[in-house]
């Protein structure tokens, strides 16, 4: 399969100035307000590749913000993959050595494995561990619309619907080669009150993506209650709340064949297949098809392999 080719569209932002910051982790800056209130984290750069972070949170620091009451906490995650970006071969700087969004279960953090991206979470976890809303500003490869991932839990739905934007909530439990950070100890625990979301701004490299960020980091600072409503409507660039639709993803295609996915049509995401065992594709030789009837095909991808998500299939639910 040929690997597509990219317009990269925006530009990455110098983050230099950030790696101090003041937690004693590189990359990673806290405000305390000294008021009492939630611990509220925006992450940028989870994918080395993943531009529109990096500006959402630039764009925030360079605006002298500060929590009015609580923490507020603004981190580049795979910050050496990020200063590798090239938009020449953009796709390059994913990672370093691997995807840090398949690391955070405990057996992988508290194990052997040395690599720049487990070292990175086991550096990145004790802030993780005192914060306690998240917010995780990732793109895609598809040119997608924006979505934002709840996890499977309610708590994780309900706070998506608080802020209203992007119009798309996917509600799914992640992937099979590893647990992301939005998942994380009680992100992903039903009893616990802390909660992340994970918002899937566009394709990567397309103008829209950093405007998504942007707006969707200023409803989220806006909801955990740590900026004021005047600051998010002077600077929120979206005109109005769409209607919000929510899909429960039943589970993802996880690629069994050495060579990337083959699709038989040129999917992009968000397309309902009315008939249940729809063959929508191949899996080396295999036949891979819809489970059900009305299945929603989200965030198809075009170049991952073997132990990888090629898709994931969902239901619009109320």
């Amino acid at each position: 399969m040929t690997t597509p080719t990219y317009s990269v569209d925006i530009e990455p932002v110098d983050i230099a100035a950030y790696a101090d910051g003041n937690t004693g982790v590189p990359y990673v800056t806290t405000f305390d307000s000294g008021a009492a209130g939630p611990h509220v984290m925006v992450m940028a750069v989870t994918h080395g590749n993943e531009l529109c972070g990096a500006i959402a949170v630039d764009w925030l620091f360079r605006q002298g913000v500060r929590p009015k009451q609580g923490k507020l906490t603004l981190g580049f995650s795979n910050w050496r993959a990020y200063q590798s970006f090239d938009a020449k071969n953009p796709l390059a700087s994913r990672y370093v050595d691997e995807d840090i969004n398949r690391v955070w279960d405990t057996a992988t953090l508290d194990g052997e494995r040395v690599t720049f991206e487990t070292e990175r979470a086991r550096q990145l976890r004790p802030v993780i561990d005192d914060v306690d809303l998240m917010l995780d500003i990732h793109s895609m490869t598809t040119f997608c619309e924006p979505l934002m991932l709840s996890g499977p839990l309610e708590k994780g739905r309900a706070l998506a619907r608080q802020l209203t934007i992007p119009e798309y909530v996917v509600s799914d439990a992640g992937h099979a080669a590893g647990k992301r950070m939005r998942d994380y100890g009680g992100f992903g625990d039903p009893a616990s009150n802390k909660n992340a979301l994970l918002v899937e701004c566009g394709q990567h490299w397309e103008t829209r993506s950093a405007q998504v960020a942007h707006d969707v980091m200023l409803k989220f600072l806006e909801v955990t209650g740590v900026v004021d409503a005047d600051f998010v409507a002077e600077h929120i660039k979206v005109a109005e709340a769409p209607e919000q639709k929510v899909i429960e993803v039943s589970g993802p295609y996880t690629i069994e064949a050495d060579q990337p996915f083959t699709w038989k049509d040129n999917y992009t995401g968000f397309e309902v297949i009315e008939k249940g065992g729809t063959v929508i594709g191949w899996d080396g030789d295999k036949e891979v098809s819809t489970p059900y009837d009305e299945c929603v095909l989200i965030m198809p991808n075009r170049i991952k392999s073997r132990g990888h998500s090629a898709v994931r299939f969902g239901r619009y639910v109320a």
